[in-house]
């Protein structure tokens, strides 16, 4: 069984857990965040990616390398919760990781700078 297959079943159980399909926030880790609304998911994203940086930190110093798997568990769910309150899923990643590939990060980077001035938006 492919990783892909595992994070398409956590994908459908989180679409399970909408309200908008009956997911029962008072029953439900995901229907509660996802009743709450944005801000209740991006903490939580927020949060699990310092405590992924943390553990990966202490990992250097010949720390759990384990915590750091369950740390970045944590945030890739959460994303995942995010993904699915605006519609996408982890197919949507997969695709565009897909499309990166052979492509330098650097030269990606340019590419991403370079449309974003072409669109009128801000760089960073």
């Amino acid at each position: 069984m492919s990783s892909t297959d595992s994070l398409a079943r956590l994908a459908a159980v989180i679409e399970s857990r909408k309200p908008a399909n009956g997911g029962d926030p008072d029953k439900s880790y995901v229907s509660r965040l996802l009743h709450k609304g944005p801000d209740a998911f991006l903490k939580k994203i927020g949060e699990e990616a310092t405590e992924a940086v943390m553990a990966a930190k202490d990992c250097d110093q010949g720390g759990d390398r384990q915590k750091l798997v369950a740390e970045v568990a944590d945030l890739w769910f959460h994303s995942m919760i995010a993904l699915a309150y605006y519609g996408l899923g982890p197919q949507d990643v997969v695709d565009e990781l897909v499309r990166r590939e052979g492509l330098s990060g650097l030269e990606e980077k340019a590419l991403r700078k370079a449309q974003d001035r072409d669109n009128g938006e801000p760089r960073q």
